[in-house]
């Protein structure tokens, strides 16, 4: 017999979860390819995700559209269409949150960037599950929650490993192939996905939750 996965739901993140928020994605990314390009000194690696998610998770709480689940086990980071402001003084919070290592989070948004699409799309920028709590599920019904909103938009995000590429491969996404960070640094997917009338549909209540535990790991759609 398969054992049932706990309920997630799913609902809107305020003001008064950021810094739960700051430390979940803080947690989620802490390791990986990307992680270890951008700051190899994994001493010093977590204070300065602290920095760096607490500039980002403030900007998508006032310009985008933040999930969570009740317990805060996992959120997603989305971004609407023609969406192109940046954290208010970016570079400034930036410096001081990573120091020296500002100029490889600075070649990484640039990298980006330039494959970034330019048709109308939703951006997913970070998909985070607390480590406890991967393969259960939950970033499968953080993405569903935002598919069935979506309408006929596309939406897209950048996958960091071939695990999360996978991920999102299940649910519908496609990608022609990775680009790499400079200087040796890891592959990245981009992944577009195109919604179907049935992916669009009206969420009944019961179908916000995990209906399934899933293998492999999240990952994220954007820097880190």
């Amino acid at each position: 017999m398969t054992a049932t996965a706990p309920q997630a739901k799913i609902r809107r993140a305020t003001e008064t979860d950021a810094e739960q928020l700051v430390q979940l994605l803080t947690d989620a990314f802490l390791t990986g390819p990307v992680a270890d390009w951008l700051v190899p000194n994994e001493a010093i690696r977590r204070q300065v995700y602290l920095g760096y998610f607490a500039i980002w998770t403030e900007h998508a709480l006032h310009n985008g559209l933040v999930y969570t689940t009740a317990d805060l086990s996992g959120a997603a980071l989305w971004y609407p269409p023609a969406h192109t402001a940046e954290p208010v003084n970016y570079h400034k919070r930036l410096a001081e949150a990573a120091g020296t290592w500002r100029f490889r989070f600075f070649m990484l948004e640039d990298t980006f960037a330039k494959h970034h699409p330019t048709w109308p799309h939703h951006y997913l920028a970070f998909l985070a599950v607390a480590p406890q709590r991967q393969s259960a599920g939950i970033g499968s019904a953080l993405l569903r929650h935002h598919h069935a909103r979506l309408g006929s938009q596309p939406a897209y995000l950048e996958a960091s490993n071939e695990r999360n590429r996978d991920l999102y491969l299940r649910h519908g996404y496609h990608t022609t192939g990775p680009f790499y960070l400079p200087r040796g640094g890891p592959p990245i997917w981009p992944m577009r996905y195109a919604p179907t009338p049935s992916s669009t549909r009206s969420l009944a209540p019961a179908e916000a939750a995990v209906s399934q535990p899933e293998s492999g790991t999240y990952g994220e759609g954007g820097p880190a």
